[in-house]
């Protein structure tokens, strides 16, 4: 009789139902046993039970997750062992709810796929390995696999991946000279996009566990194939990528180092690195190439090429090298002048002075050599080199220097941004589904808005019809299961699950009426705002109590237009509808209260007759913005310790008795109700965009509320931070020292992203008139001293700044500060940078007057930057003095 699960079993059941038993039991090492005896159509059998138990799984509850794992794990190879074909056995294997990271699982898997045919085998073991996530997880019973069926070795990168991280031990380069994998592996590891970490640790390379010296080693007793290595290495780098990535094949190739023949053969891929590959490959092959220069294997030609891509990079070392190495050549080889020069003149128009006054005295050794045709071109040339260097070049090259026109200096600041004006909603479901699919729940404030309202208003107007829409667009995502969100709360999403009728009744009563206590952080009560927003929209989505949302902005910048408003009410009014408090209370911070039409609309909002009507009037009326003090404790202050300036800041809200009597409880803050403590905190990836949204017109409020991710971002290494301040410059409402303090410390941020946001919000403010040159220069001089903000970062930040033309808008900001760094007791580092960008907007823009402890400075008999710098600074300020100032603002 077969075994299809008629036979009873001892204990009154029949295999199948065994089987079954084990594996809702979770007993994983039982099941390989309880598979043996069954056939092929007992297996089917069991399948069909198994795929209802694994839906039935899915739906359990959080609590029950420890049930559930050991399930899945019984569930993971008592499928496998029923499946028949290979692709439904891969993906049943590679399941994302069954995938186990456990090596014995494995083990039990291959067990019970004993008896395959070599080929269906090797089919799995493919699949499996195609699939990044499943192939790092699987490692083990795909190399089963692999080895039991004698297919070719699967090179993808979640099995190179997890390959790297089993080999990896102390007894490194003995495991891979006894691999079978290894010819096979490593050439696919050194070709990959994003390198294993493995082969990025920062160990020495007297370490056991360092790449690099194992692949030496495999390559000089040919267990690997020198050619190969150089080539796949060189390849990698010149596709180039982020230094992390790049570092395992640099360091191989300097090990394994190419061959006189390949270097030359390579020429082009070396160019190519110096130009544009990271700061230590492009130094490599400078290195490469300077060699080849040297036995004479680089034509001028060749060798200007390479110069002119070396001299745009910002490294000064490289481009220091690449002068010398030019220098070199001429002195050796003469007749290469006319080729080299005029890349050597390039350098002219090179950020740092010192550079362009190296590569004027290299062309001046030279020049007298080189044809009329090439002396204009390096004249023409010589028109970017800084004022100070002007008396050298008119020197050299007379009368083929273009003489100066003479047009006064124009400041150039971009134009004041235009507010624009947010989209209406989606007006049928097709719409807005496809808006959600396409755009997703992420979007940028405004279009988060937009989306949010017509999310309400067509759930009024079809329920039903945008519950069916939503269920088919989004059925795999986290809403589908209403446990997910009696403790989580994921944004937008929850109120599709308050659509859908996910959510407990008392979740959302929880969370509408949450407010803030005062041990919560700012960036916690700022997401708390649009969090309160979210659980009111979500429980009344789709009745009459929200017909529409009154907080929707009318301009992207979140601020509503105060008429706009006022019409708004007069629909709620005429539906006999009353606003939802935390939809009002958003309408309310939003605004545009020192908008022209807000005395108009105060009256028609008083005219209205309703309590919302009476309330945005008194709001309109009684305008002013809300009140807060910033300060920064010290190590004796209310602390025992305190070692970062972010740990420091303390933000003291100003008591405003209306907003903590009228407003619901998420907003009660804003009313002066809990003293925020600084401390670390762990919010700041939440919901940073809409921020500042959330108040649009209090600009300097969310300036104050997100200074302590700003600090941090000075004080750590941490990106993203500085996303807000493009929306606070844009925003309304008074500028003070929060404002500033805030663009300060985004100019002295770790990352460049970061701190091009920020020279971007200076700008917007400079060109709106809200700009303080003198109070961000004050803020900026006390944090360069205390430490927070590095004088390098802030260089690179105002030389940005000001290569846009907004050269006096940087030395306004650089005027007060320089006298404090000045003045210190201890030269600051880096100050020779600052220097440098100061002395360039004074020469380009014309400004006058005395810093005070410029001259004292400029007057040391030394070589060094912030010495050389200081001369450059103060003869530029003299200059100015002795001509009129002609600057356009």
């Amino acid at each position: 009789m077969g075994t299809e699960g008629r036979t009873v079993g001892t204990e009154g059941r029949t295999p199948v139902e065994q089987l079954l038993a084990e594996v809702r039991a979770g007993r994983a090492h039982k099941v390989p046993a309880l598979l043996e005896p069954l056939d092929a159509a007992a297996r089917k059998t069991a399948l069909g039970q198994l795929k209802s138990l694994r839906s039935e799984v899915r739906a359990w509850d959080w609590k029950r997750w420890n049930e559930a794992t050991a399930v899945r794990r019984a569930l993971y190879v008592a499928g496998a062992g029923c499946q028949t074909g290979a692709a439904a056995t891969a993906t049943w294997l590679g399941g994302r709810d069954l995938l186990s990271w456990r090596s014995e699982d494995g083990t039990l898997v291959l067990s019970v796929l004993a008896d395959r045919d070599p080929v269906w085998t090797a089919d799995v073991a493919q699949r499996l390995a195609a699939r990044p996530a499943v192939a790092e997880s699987s490692y083990g019973l795909i190399r089963g696999l692999v080895e039991r069926s004698g297919c070719a070795v699967p090179a993808t990168d979640g099995y190179v991946l997890a390959w790297t991280r089993e080999i990896t031990d102390s007894r490194l380069l003995e495991r891979l000279r006894e691999d079978s994998h290894t010819r096979v592996l490593v050439p696919h590891a050194l070709a990959m996009a994003e390198t294993p970490d493995r082969l990025t640790w920062s160990v020495g390379p007297e370490a056991p566990t360092h790449w690099p010296t194992a692949l030496e080693a495999l390559v000089t007793e040919g267990v690997l194939d020198r050619a190969e290595v150089v080539d796949l290495c060189v390849s990698r780098l010149l596709r180039g990528g982020r230094a992390r990535d790049l570092r395992f094949p640099l360091d191989v190739l300097r090990l394994v180092e190419p061959s006189a023949d390949e270097r030359r053969e390579r020429i082009p891929d070396w160019i190519g690195m110096t130009a544009d590959a990271p700061s230590p490959v492009a130094g490599y092959a400078q290195e490469v190439l300077a060699g080849l220069a040297a036995d004479g294997a680089l034509s001028a030609g060749a060798l200007a090429e390479m110069t002119g891509g070396v001299l745009f990079r910002t490294e000064k070392k490289l481009v220091r090298a690449q002068l010398t190495l030019v220098g070199k050549v001429l002195a050796r080889e003469p007749g290469a002048v006319a080729e080299l020069l005029p890349a050597v003149a390039e350098a002219f128009g090179h950020e740092d002075t010192t550079i362009q006054e190296r590569a004027l005295k290299l062309v001046g050794r030279h020049a007298a050599a080189v044809d009329a045709s090439v002396r204009r071109e390096l004249a023409e040339q010589a028109g970017l080199l800084s004022p100070v260097h002007r008396p050298a070049a008119v020197a050299l090259f007379g009368n083929d220097l273009e003489v100066e026109s003479g047009v006064p200096y124009e400041e150039i600041l971009p134009p004041v941004p235009e507010r624009e004006r947010v989209a209406p909603p989606a007006t049928t479901v097709e719409e807005l589904v496809e808006e959600l699919l396409t755009r997703g729940l992420q979007q940028d404030p405004a279009a988060f808005e937009r989306m949010l309202d017509g999310l309400v208003r067509l759930a009024r107007r079809d329920r039903a019809g945008l519950e069916a829409a939503v269920r088919e667009a989004f059925a795999t995502g986290p809403w589908a299961h209403s446990h997910f969100f009696t403790h989580y709360n994921q944004g937008a999403e929850v109120v599709l699950a308050g659509l859908l009728g996910l959510l407990q009744k008392g979740r959302i009563t929880a969370g509408r009426a949450k407010g803030n206590n005062r041990k919560v952080c700012h960036h916690d009560a700022l997401s708390g705002i649009l969090d309160a927003r979210l659980w009111e929209a979500a429980d009344l989505i789709g009745t009459d109590a929200l017909p529409f949302l009154l907080a929707v902005p009318t301009w992207h910048t979140g601020e509503i237009d105060p008429v706009v408003l006022v019409e708004r009410l007069r629909g709620y009014r005429e539906a006999g509808v009353e606003p939802a408090p935390a939809d009002f209370a958003q309408a309310l911070l939003r605004v545009g209260r020192r908008d022209p039409s807000a005395g108009w609309a105060a009256e028609e909002a008083e005219a209205l007759g309703t309590r919302a009507g009476r309330r945005l009037a008194a709001w309109l009326r009684a305008w002013e913005p809300l009140g807060m003090r910033v300060r920064f404790l010290d190590g004796g202050e209310d602390r025992a310790s305190l070692w970062w300036l972010s740990d420091r800041i303390v933000v003291e809200i100003a008591d405003r008795p209306a907003v903590r009597k009228e407003f619901p409880a998420a907003f009660r803050w804003l009313g002066g109700e809990p003293r925020v403590t600084p401390r670390q905190c762990y919010h700041w990836l939440d919901t940073r965009a809409h921020w500042a949204a959330a108040l649009p017109v209090d600009r300097e409020f969310v300036a104050a509320c997100v200074l302590s991710p700003l600090a941090s971002a000075a004080d750590a290494d941490q990106r993203g931070v500085t996303e807000p301040l493009t929306m606070i410059a844009e925003a309304g409402g008074p500028v003070g020292r929060a404002v500033h303090l805030a663009v300060a410390f985004g100019l002295g941020c770790q990352d460049a992203d970061d701190r091009l946001r920020a020279v971007d919000a200076l700008l917007v403010l400079a060109a709106r008139g809200d700009l303080d040159a003198r109070l961000l220069g004050t803020e900026l001089a006390w944090l360069v001293v205390e430490g927070s903000v590095k004088p390098n970062r802030l260089a690179d930040a105002l030389r940005t700044t000001a290569a846009t033309g907004a050269y006096g808008t940087v030395w306004a900001v650089l005027e007060p500060l320089l006298p404090e760094l000045l003045g210190t007791e201890k030269p600051v580092r880096g100050l020779g940078e600052v220097l440098a960008v100061a002395a360039d907007c004074v020469e380009r823009c014309g400004a006058r007057g005395e810093v005070a402890g410029l001259d004292a400075m400029a007057s040391a008999r030394s070589a060094s930057q912030f010495v050389v710098q200081a001369k450059r600074l103060s003869g530029a300020l003299r200059r100015g003095a002795d001509q009129p100032l002609t600057e356009t603002v």
